[in-house]
This record gives C-alpha cells, sequence and structure tokens, in this order.
C-alpha cells in the first residue's frame, strides 16, 4: 500500500513537469505560426491532455469494464469544468473571448446532449437495453470531425491580440510538446493505475471508481497545463483546453471506444450525463454575470463555486455508492 501511495506522488511530480513544459511549448507553436492560443487549446493541447481519457478507455472496454470507461469520460468532464476551472480561476480570473463563449462552449453542451440521446436507447430506440454501439459511436466520431474542421478554420482568422508567450526554436517547442505529453500520459497512468487498487482495496464500485478515481487521475493533465497557463496568463489556453478537451472526451474518446467493445449503460449514469450538460451550461451562464465592457471573464469567485460544487457532486456520488 506504501508503494502504491509513493508511485501517486511520483505520477503527481510527473504531472506538474509535463503540463509546465507542454504550456510552453505549446504557446511556442502558436506564436511561430501566428496562430491563436485558442486554437492551440482545442486542438494540440486538447489532444494531448485527453491521452489518458483514451488510454483508460481503451484499455477498459478491452478488460470488459465499461462502467469505468463511461464514468471516466462523464467524471472528467465534470471535474474539468468544476474542479479544473474553479481552480485556475482562483489563481487568476479568466478572460474568455466572444466566440467561445457562443460557439465552443454551446457545442461542448451539444455533444453531451447527443451522448444523452444515443445513451437512452430504451426511452428513444424502443430497445430492452441502453448501449452505446459502434454505429453511436461513428455518430459521435462524426460529430468530432465536424468540430475539427469548425477548429481549423478558426486558425485562419485573424483575432485580437493576443498576450506574447515565449517563442522557442521549432526542435525545442516540438520536443517540449511531444516530452510534455508522454510525462502526462506516464503521471496519470501511475496515478491512475494506483488510485485504482487503493480504491479496490477499500471496496469502491468500477462506476464510483471511474467518476471519482479515475476521472480526476486523467484529469490532472488538464489541471496541470490550465493552471500553469492561467499563472503565466495564457488565458485562452487555459480555456480552449478544457473546452476542447470535453469536446475531444465525448465525441472522440468516447466514439472510439464502443469500436472495440459495446458499452451498457446502465440508468444511473443519466444522472451523470445530465450534471455534465449542467455543470457545462452554468459555465455558459456564468460567462454573462458582471460582465463589464463587452469582456466575458470566469471570476475567482465564481471559481470557489465550482470547487464547492464539485465537493458536493463527490459526496453525492459517493453517498449513492
Amino acid at each position: 500500500m506504501l508503494s502504491n501511495v509513493f508511485l501517486i506522488i511520483t505520477g503527481l511530480i510527473t504531472l506538474v513537469i509535463g503540463g509546465e513544459i507542454f504550456v510552453r511549448g505549446s504557446a511556442s507553436i502558436a506564436k511561430r505560426l501566428h496562430i491563436s492560443p485558442l486554437v492551440i487549446g482545442l486542438t494540440i493541447v486538447a489532444f494531448g491532455t485527453s491521452a489518458p481519457e483514451l488510454f483508460v478507455n481503451i484499455y477498459s472496454a478491452v478488460q470488459g469494464a465499461p462502467d469505468i470507461a463511461l464514468g471516466n469520460i462523464l467524471g472528467s468532464n465534470i471535474s474539468n469544468v468544476l474542479l479544473v476551472l474553479g481552480i485556475s480561476a482562483i489563481i487568476f480570473p479568466l478572460t474568455v473571448k466572444q466566440g467561445t463563449v457562443w460557439k465552443e462552449i454551446p457545442f461542448s453542451i451539444l455533444t453531451v446532449l447527443v451522448l444523452f440521446l444515443l445513451a437512452n436507447d430504451v426511452i428513444f430506440g424502443n430497445n430492452a437495453i441502453n448501449i452505446l454501439t459502434a454505429a453511436d459511436g461513428l455518430v459521435l466520431i462524426s460529430f468530432f470531425l465536424i468540430f475539427i474542421y469548425y477548429t481549423f478554420g478558426l486558425a485562419r482568422v485573424k483575432g485580437e491580440k493576443e498576450e506574447a508567450p515565449e517563442k522557442f526554436s521549432w526542435t525545442t517547442s516540438t520536443l517540449f510538446i511531444l516530452g510534455g505529453v508522454i510525462s502526462l500520459a506516464l503521471g496519470s497512468k501511475l496515478m491512475v493505475d494506483n488510485g485504482i487498487i487503493l480504491a479496490r482495496l477499500a471496496g469502491l464500485s468500477e462506476l464510483l471508481i471511474g467518476l471519482t478515481i479515475t476521472a480526476v487521475g486523467t484529469s490532472l493533465p488538464e489541471l496541470a497545463t490550465s493552471v500553469i497557463a492561467a499563472y503565466r496568463r495564457h488565458d485562452q489556453l487555459a480555456i480552449g483546453n478544457i473546452v476542447g478537451s470535453n469536446i475531444f472526451n465525448v465525441l472522440w474518446i468516447l466514439g472510439l471506444t464502443p469500436l472495440v467493445h459495446p458499452i451498457e449503460i446502465k440508468n444511473a449514469v443519466n444522472t451523470d450525463i445530465i450534471i455534465t450538460v449542467a455543470v457545462s451550461a452554468l459555465l455558459f451562464v456564468f460567462m454573462f454575470v458582471g460582465k463589464r465592457s463587452g469582456r466575458y471573464t470566469l471570476r475567482r469567485w465564481q471559481g470557489i463555486i465550482f470547487i464547492l460544487l464539485y465537493i458536493t457532486y463527490t459526496a453525492f456520488i459517493f453517498i449513492r455508492g
């Protein structure tokens, strides 16, 4: 047990280091290509920090543990908004672009609504059980391709002046990104694997493990990346990372998972899907609270509310079992 705790701490240190070099490399690439950090956050950073969720889901599907796979995605999306953005906003208020407020955040809400429709075959498909099939996975991946097309369209649009991150050589920037991805994936694996061992020793269910231990563990790359980005005043990178990661999680990762093995969905999961929609909707609403001079800002007090809501949600699912 002590060895598991040591490996969890080692994973956390690896995550912090990986997040630091990943943010520096990504911000440098954005500056060199004259691309908005938001676009980099929505694509490269989101893909890199979503790698642990992808590894966990594919592994869970192969091992026949669908509750961990689905709980991982929903739990990660909830923790990304409430925990990661909450902590990031407390460190430094995050200014959000109008396009993010009116396009990317609503799109992230739409992705979960689509998942709700696909996950309720008993209600909408007259089936005996709720299950995500390979066909459902292809539907999610189709939406993902639309999102990627839209995102690269952003790269061709000149936006407002961005903060100027440090610029490294192409080689250094690329090595930073690759090293960051590897460190984030390795750190997450150490934390998740050993966290699951400790959780199972405590007799927790697979769904509960997926929604808590696995979800928080695989969200640690987002946490490390967004917190460091917020500290370095790369607001768009911090926000884009979370919104992009949530979209990646549902459309790409959960889209690929049933291609490996169909996912049977329990009725209790609907509650978590609805909570995921509500959390993203709350982020959207918060953008208009106290709005000044056309600036959308996630403030410290809103970050505190997010953290308190996450604590409440965690208590709820532990009580539910």
